[in-house]
């Protein structure tokens, strides 16, 4: 039978070394992780619903299920998290949050007041409206092990991951991190059914509780992975979170000279000119603390260089 973490009382809203670990898993192990919708269980109810002041507390919001021990996971560690599944609720929402997004009218806070849209989501679509049906792309938003020291809010993120929101952390798809703390403390949550570049509007996806299926692995870290790396069947990912915005995309371009570098012996020169003419690249999210950003090169372009 496969193991289940499980959501109750296991949600964090800040990410740490420090808390006591929820659940034990082995090198090499597959198993289940209940994830909770980002501002907790029990707040949606029905379709239409609107959502009020109160059913949201921040910054206690996007937390994440965990801490959960990865056995004999060591500093010096590369973590590698297998992204195997996903099960998602029926009920998700996405709103409008006076101060929250990317035109926040800080001082005042009204914008166009407070807007929701609880929605079902089944059969493969998000319920936008009775005409209106979007195709789900699953994805989990906060990724992470534990900072190397003190703890991070998980409405944040840095080189730990957390709240990356990056559509790639997604079933058929891997994320890496630099194990920096005994055990790792993988974190896991803030589950999304759908979402655009960007997530502009804040609480810009469909905000939904899953179940997830994965497998964690142990391996040596590279001698300069930093940030977390994202590896799809067709494409390596690196990433970067900073602001200003330019700050987190020359972050994620850096750490792909030092990937193709270490794994593909394109010397980091020929590799900047490189990504000049291949680099596929995007804001995926720019309403957290920092902003995220990911640079992506094709597999199949980099294997002229090791075959």
């Amino acid at each position: 039978m496969t193991k289940t973490v499980t959501k109750a009382g296991n949600i964090k809203y800040a990410l740490s070394g420090d808390d006591d670990f929820v659940a034990v898993v082995e090198d090499g192990e597959t198993f289940d992780v209940e994830c909770a919708i980002n501002i907790n269980d029990g707040v949606l109810t029905h379709v239409g619903q609107q959502l009020t002041k109160d059913d949201v507390t921040l910054p206690f919001v996007s937390g994440g299920t965990g801490p959960i021990e990865v056995a004999g996971a060591k500093p010096g560690d590369m973590l590698t998290i297998d992204i195997l599944d996903m099960r998602l609720n029926g009920l998700g929402f996405t709103a409008l949050w006076p101060g929250i997004g990317i035109f926040p009218d800080w001082v005042r806070r009204k914008e166009f007041g407070l807007q929701s849209r609880v929605v079902e989501v089944s059969d493969g679509v998000v319920h936008w409206s009775d005409k209106v049906k979007l195709p789900i792309k699953p994805m989990i938003g906060v990724a992470a092990v534990a900072p190397v020291h003190g703890s991070v809010l998980t409405v944040d993120n840095g080189v730990h991951g957390g709240n990356l929101d990056i559509q790639e952390v997604a079933p058929g798809n891997s994320i890496m991190f630099r194990v920096v703390r005994d055990g790792a403390h993988v974190f896991l949550g803030d589950c999304h059914a759908i979402q655009g570049d960007g997530e502009v509007n804040g609480m810009g996806a469909i905000e939904i509780a899953a179940d997830l299926t994965v497998r964690v692995k142990l391996s040596p870290a590279p001698e300069r992975l930093t940030w977390p790396r994202i590896e799809t069947p067709t494409h390596i990912c690196t990433t970067g979170c900073a602001r200003p915005l330019e700050d987190a995309m020359r972050i994620a371009f850096e750490e792909m000279v030092y990937w193709m570098d270490e794994s593909y012996g394109i010397p980091q020169p020929e590799g900047y000119m490189l990504l000049g003419q291949i680099a596929e690249a995007r804001c995926t999210q720019m309403v957290n603390p920092k902003y995220t950003y990911i640079c992506k090169v094709s597999k199949e372009l980099l294997k002229q260089f090791t075959d």
